[in-house]
């Protein structure tokens, strides 16, 4: 594991947040090929590393905007839902959980840890995606969107919509992330913060204060339970 903070082991977490894309599914690849070729066609040439550094983690809101300020006129209403059958396409080609997910949450539901998804993304989206992963039924009735408070990440909203929604006060809240705009919602909300390093984001974007960085979801057990057991690579 990279230097980074550790997480007291003073007192078991009540609740687990996970954003989605990077962190439950390896989605972020795909889509910023994807989000590239898009942006190309609306003029604005960037570069897959500047993807990530525009867009990771932030809401459709915030993209948009940044859209509209770069290429000088405001998109269709409609915008989001015609380019969202390119994403589908590509994720339905080779789109999958991240490597050892399944055995963390399987450690975390053995330790009576409680599980949930707080992402950017829309519902309908976060369905297909964990639902073609196979990993809707195991968050359902626990999944949370950015279009469900005023504002995204990096804004604390959405990490404690979920934590009131479920009952849970802050304190007991962990949150996994693979974003600087996350992570940040995340201690503006006043929980702990796991930053996965397994994705695109360079790794010193994600070394915040007081943020633990691992680089497998099996390092992601052993700081929230003490133990690797049941976390496959």
């Amino acid at each position: 594991m990279h230097k980074g903070a550790q997480l007291s082991t003073r007192t078991t977490p009540q609740l687990v947040l996970f954003d989605c894309d990077g962190v439950l599914v390896d989605s972020e690849r795909i889509a910023v090929e994807v989000e590239v070729d898009i942006l190309a066609e609306l003029g604005w040439h960037v570069t897959p590393a500047e993807v990530v550094e525009r867009f990771l983690g932030i809401s459709d809101a915030d993209y948009l905007a940044q859209v509209k300020a770069q290429v000088g006129r405001a998109l269709g209403p409609d915008f989001l839902a015609e380019i969202e059958p390119r994403y589908r396409a590509a994720f339905e080609r080779g789109l999958t959980a991240v490597p050892g997910v399944e055995g963390l949450l399987e450690t975390l539901e053995e330790a009576g840890i409680e599980t949930a998804v707080a992402s950017s993304g829309t519902r309908d989206k976060l369905r297909f995606t964990l639902g073609h992963t196979g990993l809707w039924e195991r968050f359902e009735g626990r999944v949370f969107s950015a279009t469900e408070v005023e504002k995204g990440k990096p804004a604390p909203d959405l990490f404690l919509h979920a934590a009131r929604s479920l009952g849970v006060d802050a304190k007991r809240c962990v949150v996994v992330e693979d974003s600087p705009a996350g992570l940040a919602g995340a201690l503006a909300a006043g929980m702990r913060a796991i930053a996965y390093a397994g994705g695109l984001v360079p790794l010193e974007r994600l070394q915040l204060p007081g943020v633990a960085v691992v680089t497998d979801m099996c390092e992601v057990a052993e700081q929230l339970v003490g133990r690797r057991s049941g976390c496959a690579r």
